[in-house]
């Protein structure tokens, strides 16, 4: 190993140990390590906005290409730098108030297909998989599971009837069966946060100290 790699990993290893520290408690060492990726994060980003958006899509595109309607969105971006001037931050509320609608109006579609179309699609392929004349016993158990739980759920949701009787037993199963979806998207969490635990551990135990 090359002096340049070895000094590289000695200050990866030490900014790990410095993140580790603060198991212990809050302290100079993480605080160092904290400002350096806010820092370096913050450096990062703005050289790929500057190469990527500033450059590539508004001065190439108005000085090499001479579309100059490009000319509005690179106005629109000037405008929003107006907050840094509490004078004048008034003025970035209008481009603000573009970029919100634009947003709003690409999101919400993507969100009702992802969670709302994708879902009811999902619902209806186990209703035909039960119905199909392949389709084991264990398929069929599956399926009743999950229309049952999706029904509960919404039952759970259901605000315009008093929770109580059989629909307060329905509104509790759906509560559970809600509970269930937490829990296994919170596992799902910390199993990546456990995964990330032990790739730095791996990365110090053989990469920095080289154990065998």
């Amino acid at each position: 190993m090359d002096w340049g790699t070895t000094i590289s990993t000695t200050i990866a290893a030490l900014l790990t140990l410095a993140v580790f520290s603060f198991l212990y408690r809050d302290n100079p060492f993480y605080k160092i390590a904290e400002h350096l990726v806010v820092g370096v994060s913050a450096g990062y980003w703005m050289l790929i906005l500057y190469h990527q958006t500033l450059k590539q899509k508004a001065i190439e595109k108005i000085f090499t290409d001479h579309q100059w309607w490009y000319v509005v969105p690179l106005v629109l971006g000037i405008m929003m730098l107006t907050r840094l001037v509490p004078k004048w931050s008034w003025v970035s509320r209008y481009p603000l108030a573009i970029v919100i609608g634009i947003g709003a109006g690409v999101a919400i579609p993507l969100e009702m297909k992802a969670k709302v179309i994708e879902q009811l699609n999902g619902t209806v392929d186990i209703v035909s998989q039960m119905h199909d004349p392949r389709s084991t016993l264990v398929t069929g158990i599956n399926g009743v599971i999950v229309i049952a739980g999706i029904m509960t759920s919404l039952v759970y949701f259901f605000f315009s009837k008093e929770h109580k009787g059989a629909t307060g037993f329905l509104a509790r199963i759906g509560i559970a069966v809600l509970m269930v979806g937490f829990g296994a998207s919170f596992g799902f969490t910390v199993m990546a946060r456990v995964a990330l635990l032990i790739q730095r551990l791996q990365f110090l135990i053989y990469d920095w100290l080289h154990w065998t």
